[in-house]
């Protein structure tokens, strides 16, 4: 027996949840299936920092609640290297736009309890073994049994390495990928934030970040190698990296605290062109992938979950399917945008290999970089341009 919905949506991340509200709160009928249990899903700690568009999407559908209540003010960045710190206080440059700081666990515990309020279906511990884009039918496992599920649409939302994805026709699909060469060992840490913004740290040891999660949660970066054993760093060793990277000596101590998770993470970045085929559809990761060097995951997925949720509004209630078809169109500069500045980042906080014969050269042009970014209006307001819109 195949179970069937108007709007099949693989994937219970924030693109899924997303857009499952989106046509739920037009009556459409929709049903979820999620790889995870509904505790590890709003349980996963990813990204934490929503631009502008993004508590707009949120708001404008009723989705916000917690983020208006819980979420907090951030407009300003910190950049730390052998020349000092300066701060960019974003809000008053560019367009003027700030980030909302909520974590994405709590984001996704909002839309998975709102969701299933409109009356969405939701399947937690589905593993998808089999796509068929032509028919917009899926296979899975599900509790030691099999089923199928199939849609008059077909949405992939579960991520770059997702079925959805690997469905989508080779001969018909162009697949942009890079491996930026790059790692960073992630750490959420249970400790107060040590300085007011996030801050930057650019040292020959590698990079360091300080991203406030919460008044009691502190995201916490350290470039490692790509084959590094996040077992290998222990708590002692990790803070006392973050206190040379981060110049602790000059700037005054962190506050430390057990860190609760660690996990090596790959500056890797991958658009698929175009995102749809026949019935099927992409979104989230399983349609770009962007590293986490700007923050842009979640906010790329919510503004292509709300480009396809009206778009299939306007295909199954007013049978008007333009902007369906338009899809690809719409949200692929606004990725590759995204992917750029993405890059950039990159290129700005990661020195070169201690290998490279180039390497003095390489070091004095980043250095060249951060201080253009200290000192030119102009270059202030590219990077808060980019640093919060897509």
């Amino acid at each position: 027996m195949t179970d069937r919905a108007t709007v099949l949506i693989v994937g219970a991340g924030p693109a899924g949840l997303v857009l499952g509200n989106l046509l739920r709160d037009k009556g459409i009928d929709t049903l979820i299936l999620e790889r995870g249990s509904r505790a590890q899903v709003q349980a996963r700690a990813r990204a934490g920092f929503l631009g502008a568009n993004s508590a707009r999407v949120l708001t404008e559908h009723g989705l916000g609640a917690g983020l208006a209540r819980d979420g907090q003010f951030h407009d300003t960045c910190a950049f730390r290297s052998e020349d000092g710190q300066f701060e960019l206080k974003y809000s008053a440059l560019g367009r003027g736009e700030a980030h909302t700081v909520y974590p994405q666990q709590n984001l996704v515990t909002d839309l998975i309890a709102e969701y299933l309020d409109r009356g969405g279906r939701l399947r937690f511990d589905v593993t998808v073994t089999d796509v068929d884009p032509g028919t917009g039918t899926v296979g899975f496992r599900h509790q030691g049994g099999t089923g199928t599920a199939q849609g008059q649409f077909l949405v992939g939302c579960d991520g770059s390495n997702g079925a959805t994805r690997t469905a989508m026709p080779a001969a018909l699909v162009t697949r942009y990928a890079r491996d930026h060469g790059v790692a960073w060992l992630a750490l959420l840490a249970e400790a107060p934030p040590s300085m007011p913004a996030v801050t930057y740290a650019i040292h020959d040891n590698g990079f360091a970040g300080h991203m406030a999660r919460s008044a009691e949660v502190t995201r916490y970066y350290l470039q490692v190698p790509p084959d590094e054993d996040p077992e290998a760093w222990p708590d002692e060793r990790i803070w006392a990296e973050l206190g040379v990277r981060m110049r602790t000596e000059a700037f005054g101590p962190l506050r430390e605290g057990p860190v609760i998770d660690r996990r090596v993470v790959r500056l890797r970045s991958n658009v698929v062109d175009p995102m749809q085929h026949g019935r099927m559809f992409l979104a989230g990761d399983a349609a770009s992938l962007i590293s986490p060097s700007a923050a842009k995951g979640a906010n790329l997925a919510l503004m292509q979950a709300e480009v396809l949720g009206l778009a299939l509004t306007d295909a199954l209630t007013r049978d008007d399917e333009r902007a369906l078809h338009a899809y690809s169109r719409t949200c692929l500069p606004r990725i590759w945008r995204a992917q750029e500045f993405s890059h950039w980042m990159i290129t700005l906080l990661h020195g070169p290999d201690a290998g490279d014969p180039d390497r003095d050269f390489e070091r004095a042009v980043r250095r060249a970089r951060l201080h253009s970014l200290r000192d030119s209006r102009a270059h202030q307001d590219f990077f808060a341009e980019n640093y919060v819109g897509i």
